[in-house]
């Protein structure tokens, strides 16, 4: 089945195309990504921005297009934080579905740690191994065992965008800002994971535009190279020595670093923030970045399953 997935993030609304056998085997046909900024304001209106859902719409004409022409069977789409979070969620997600024909989920955070889970770790081997989210609105941690069941999930308020919002008012940011930032990422971490699960996981692999673009960064690309990011082995010391350079810019001047899309410059130092909190938690040295994530998992569990039933991730 060649499948459309949208993913309508909280920062980034997201598009695969792919070829599924029916073991689940993928294969990628076309992949996009716009930062819309959907969830721009949700924290403090609990609703989405009328300017923010019609440059999602915009963005979704044009999926629809690329579905088509692909000769794509079905299109789905799953709509995580900013949408489930806001009082007039519902309404957009209808209106999605009604304008661009995409069969639209608002998922869980559950279902969305899950279906990230089973993205990254498809066709995986390994001990107790962490997959981490980081989109604008939340942030998931995701353990288990690759190709079973995650045995522990947590859905956290922790996003690029939401924690943006509420810390980093000063261009570039005050330290003191930075360390409200940290001591409030650290702390939900601390609480939202036991500690023996982090002191047991053993491999850590993080999915989406934070940890993508730190693997971009740190290599210089440019222009972005999927296959260069996808595995690259991302360390602690070089994560934190980003932070310090990105946190001592203005947004203009992080508009010009090489690997970061310029759209991502205003959330980015929030989101590695959190990643950096994220792996110190755990005692990562080291990640795993990948380029699979909940839009692969969302095409696996909707050609296996059926969107509604997520197979083994839901």
């Amino acid at each position: 089945m060649r499948i459309a997935v949208a993913d309508l993030g909280t920062n980034s609304t997201r598009l695969l195309i792919a070829d599924v056998d029916p073991d689940g085997r993928l294969t990628e046909v076309e992949r996009r990504t716009d930062v819309t900024r959907l969830g721009e304001g949700v924290d403090a209106t609990g609703r989405l921005d009328e300017a923010a859902m019609e440059r999602v719409h915009e963005r979704l004409a044009g999926y629809r297009e690329l579905a088509d022409r692909s000769g794509a069977e079905r299109r789905v789409a799953v709509a995580t934080s900013a949408v489930r979070d806001a009082t007039n969620g519902a309404a957009f997600r209808a209106a999605v579905q009604r304008r661009h024909g995409f069969e639209t989920e608002v998922i869980s955070g559950e279902r969305e740690a899950r279906l990230t889970f089973f993205g990254a770790t498809a066709g995986r081997t390994g001990g107790p191994t962490l997959v981490f989210d980081i989109g604008g609105g939340s942030t998931e941690f995701v353990i288990g065992f690759p190709g079973e069941t995650p045995s522990f999930h947590v859905s956290t308020r922790l996003g690029s965008v939401r924690q943006t919002e509420r810390h980093l008012a000063s261009d570039p940011p005050l330290r003191s800002e930075l360390e409200r930032l940290m001591h409030e990422v650290a702390e939900t971490v601390r609480a939202g994971v036991p500690e023996q699960l982090r002191q047991a996981t053993t491999e850590g692999i993080g999915v989406a535009g934070t940890a993508t673009s730190l693997a971009a960064i740190d290599q210089r690309l440019d222009p972005y190279d999927p296959a260069r990011v996808h595995g690259y082995p991302l360390t602690l010391e070089a994560a934190e020595r980003i932070l310090a350079e990105l946190a001592g810019m203005t947004v203009s001047e992080r508009r010009e670093v090489t690997g970061l899309l310029p759209a991502r410059a205003t959330t980015i130092v929030a989101g590695v923030v959190i990643l950096v909190e994220s792996m110190r938690a755990f005692g990562l040295r080291l990640v795993e970045v990948s380029e699979a994530d909940i839009l692969h998992g969302t095409a696996i569990s909707g050609r296996l399953y059926g969107l509604d039933e997520g197979g083994s991730s839901g």
